[in-house]
């Protein structure tokens, strides 16, 4: 069963069972493919190296448009721009923290220096993002309904089981940033 993450001696520390690590890491994955920017065989080279994507357009699918979504809300022409400028290099942070947080999925304890646990912070909130939006969350009584699934036994289908993967990324992450406030008021 596992752990919740905590500060001490060693730093940040959180012990996930296998099939825990399993579920993770198919969950991370799962977010990297959705974060992986479209290969175009006509993108211009220099443009793709310093992040700009003039075709970029605003996703259709909710998840990813959670993921990245658009950063004025009544100025569709202001969002695009924003996004060609900044959506290439945005998608590879997520990517590059979701990679980072899969390779510390190798091992049963898991031992974060701070850029590891901002790595996972990152990408646990990600994966959140995602799984709300597949469980249709939009405001605190959904959420609510969403936490009261707490028990295995009681998955009779693809959105209790989804419920139940939420908590327990919630859980994760609520430990993981606790610990990294821990952490910080110990350096204070």
């Amino acid at each position: 069963m596992a752990k919740a993450f905590k500060y001490g001696l060693k730093g940040i520390t959180g012990f996930l069972e296998p099939a825990e690590r399993e579920l993770l890491r198919s969950l991370i994955d799962d977010v990297i493919s959705m974060l992986e920017p479209e290969e175009r065989a006509n993108q211009d080279p220099l443009a793709a190296l310093i992040g700009l994507d003039m075709d970029v357009r605003e996703p259709t699918d909710r998840a990813v448009k959670r993921l990245l979504p658009n950063v004025m809300k009544n100025d569709d022409g202001a969002s695009l721009e924003f996004r060609q400028l900044t959506e290439r290099s945005l998608r590879e942070t997520k990517i590059g923290a979701l990679r980072a947080a899969a390779l510390d999925l190798d091992k049963d304890e898991i031992v974060l220096t701070p850029e590891g646990a901002r790595h996972w912070s990152m990408a646990l909130n990600d994966v959140r993002l995602v799984l709300a939006e597949r469980l249709d969350i939009r405001d605190e009584e959904d959420a609510e309904h969403v936490h009261l699934m707490q028990d295995w036994s009681q998955a009779e289908d693809v959105e209790s089981y989804l419920a139940l993967v939420y908590n327990f990324a919630t859980w994760l992450q609520e430990s993981l940033v606790q610990a990294m406030l821990t952490s910080m008021d110990t350096k204070a």
